[in-house]
């Protein structure tokens, strides 16, 4: 069992643990991982499915409800690029959340737009919008790959 006193960890530990973690969960379901020494471009790392379709995987752990985001120039908006989400709180293991960069279309109070100097497309955590997230369970995304498709 591992340490789940997740707040004794700096940010970049905390980070680098979510990506081992999400890599994880990607083959835990039969999928190849493939990653990188270098994450320039956004890509954490890189799932193949049982049928060969390849995915492009960017991971963002949080501690319980903060924001984070990701730099539009590092996602592309479409279904093989995929947002690894963990939220982590003090005792349990992470929260797993799976969902498309497509979510960014039809931006609500959990995807947010920010044309910033440097825009970005943001992740609320807050309490209030976790039902929201519910869809995007790990469990519901691998379960939808898993069943036949016509």
């Amino acid at each position: 069992m591992p340490n789940m006193i997740w707040s004794q960890l700096n940010n970049l530990q905390l980070g680098e643990y979510g990506e081992y973690y999400a890599k994880m969960e990607f083959a835990s379901y039969g999928f190849k991982v493939f990653t990188s020494e270098v994450d320039d471009h956004g890509v954490d790392f890189i799932a193949q499915d049982n049928s060969g379709k390849f995915y492009e995987v960017q991971v963002k752990a949080i501690r319980g409800s903060s924001y984070t985001f990701i730099k539009k120039d590092k996602i592309i908006l479409d279904d093989v690029h995929l947002v690894c989400y963990l939220r982590f709180t003090d005792g349990s293991l992470p929260e797993v959340y799976i969902f498309p960069a497509t979510v960014w279309n039809s931006p609500n109070g959990v995807f947010t737009i920010h044309d910033y100097k440097r825009p970005e497309y943001g992740i609320s955590g807050a309490k209030k919008y976790r039902k929201a997230l519910e869809p995007y369970k790990a469990i519901n995304f691998f379960e939808h790959l898993s069943q036949p498709h016509c």
